[in-house]
């Protein structure tokens, strides 16, 4: 019998995604790519995110780490975004080093929808 290659908290995350879906009328960026496609979505006001959603089509751990990036992010910082590391989801979630491919998608989207939110807010001053 082989372990569960996946963790309690991927599991948890992967299994109630309180964050799936979409935001109308909110900035949104998306990407296609490696077998992976995440739209992330928010509402943004005074720099600070409001909401933030995610539409995953992947495998568990891309999903989990998509959950874990609009929890951890929601009511931060727009501007935070830009930073997002992808070692820090796989390290917090214990993702496999084969996946750091398409967690690395999850920060390319995020640190796009950061910058994008930046650009928004700047266009509104």
């Amino acid at each position: 019998m082989t372990a569960n290659p996946y963790s309690t908290e991927v599991r948890a995350l992967f299994a109630n995604p309180s964050h799936s879906g979409e935001l109308d009328a909110g900035v949104a960026v998306s990407l296609e790519e490696q077998g992976m496609r995440l739209q992330l979505s928010a509402w943004a006001r005074g720099g600070r995110i409001d909401a933030l959603r995610f539409r995953a089509w992947g495998c568990p751990h891309f999903i989990a780490a998509a959950e874990c990036l609009c929890a951890r992010y929601e009511g931060r910082a727009a501007v935070d975004l830009e930073s997002v590391s992808a070692t820090e989801f796989m390290q917090s979630l214990g993702i496999p080093v084969e996946k750091t491919g398409r967690i690395l998608v999850i920060e390319d989207v995020a640190r796009a929808l950061g910058h994008k939110l930046r650009e928004a807010s700047n266009s509104e001053t």
